[in-house]
């Protein structure tokens, strides 16, 4: 059996359509589908889905942020494998089929999928997410899984052996993060399936822009690590994906390729200022700061 988990909140206009997206996937096995939220307006969306179908099932935790609703579905999932989405991302046709492929090889501990920009590109943060899904991410994933080395497995969709995951310590802000340095430490190998693609809506404003790319980024920095090495599943050190060096070294030049117009050029240069600025962001949190994970995790409303 395969698990899907997916988190919502406060999204009752979106989760429907996430979760309709999931019933229409070709998978190969009987599956579940594992919608964990909080509040009532979203669960009155769940219903028309969990009364029509049997494979849909609906957890309720406590409002307590997402590591402890992904607690929840840990201790309640009956699949082999774990698929990680959220209630307001569109996953595409066939991607379920291609995300679960990879786990055929049994050193294969988790695979991520393929975020791919709803938001139009015509203005300057739509344009910025289309670059950085496509000449960002997806670049450095498929060079990083051709080198067979570390990945982040994107949030928005990816999938993870159930037997390799363990709780989530309430701080955490970034699960897919964490959950790829449990599996990456464990000596499992981490895929990218780009068939495996998603539709993501970015953030409208440079307010909400930030807002979300603080709180993954510093999520992807955060320490402690999953494991201690005097755990007897450690078997290899942390690795880091992320970060304003690998990001200047690996990202400038395709980034410099990716406009197609004077504009987006301009948009372009924009966007670095706007990562250094993040970056600087995201050291102030982990240095000076310190701030709790309810301060950090401020809900980005553009996006839904």
């Amino acid at each position: 059996m395969i698990s899907s988990i997916l988190t919502a909140y406060r999204e009752p206009r979106t989760v429907g359509v996430a979760i309709k997206a999931l019933l229409e996937q070709d998978w190969p096995e009987a599956y579940e589908i594992l919608v964990v939220c909080p509040d009532e307006e979203t669960a009155r969306v769940v219903q028309i889905f969990t009364d029509c179908y049997p494979q849909v099932k609906r957890l309720v935790d406590q409002g307590q942020g997402k590591p402890s609703a992904l607690n929840l579905a840990f201790s309640q999932v009956r699949g082999r494998i774990c698929v990680f989405t959220d209630g307001d991302v569109v996953i595409q046709e066939g991607a379920i089929s291609a995300l679960l492929a990879p786990f055929a090889d049994p050193r294969c501990g988790a695979v991520t999928g393929r975020p791919v920009s709803a938001s139009p590109r015509t203005s300057m943060l739509g344009y910025w997410s289309h670059l950085l899904t496509d000449a960002g991410a997806h670049s450095m994933r498929s060079h990083r899984a051709r080198q067979l080395q570390y990945l982040d497995c994107s949030g928005y969709l990816y999938a993870a052996r159930s037997e390799l995951l363990s709780p989530l310590p309430p701080e955490t802000l970034a699960d897919d993060a964490f959950i790829s340095q449990l599996i990456w430490q464990q000596g499992y190998g981490i895929a990218y399936a780009p068939e495996a693609r998603v539709a993501v809506r970015y953030p409208t404003t440079y307010r909400d822009w930030l807002l979300q790319k603080v709180r993954s980024s510093t999520g992807a920095a955060q320490t402690p690590q999953p494991l201690r090495t005097d755990n007897k599943k450690y078997v290899r050190p942390p690795e880091y994906m992320r970060s304003l060096k690998r990001e200047a070294l690996a990202g400038f030049r395709s980034a410099l390729t990716y406009p197609q117009t004077s504009r987006e050029r301009w948009w372009t240069w924009c966007l670095f200022l706007a990562r250094i600025h993040l970056w600087l962001c995201v050291w102030a949190e982990l240095h000076l700061k310190h701030r709790s994970y309810q301060d950090i995790w401020q809900r980005v409303e553009t996006t839904k």
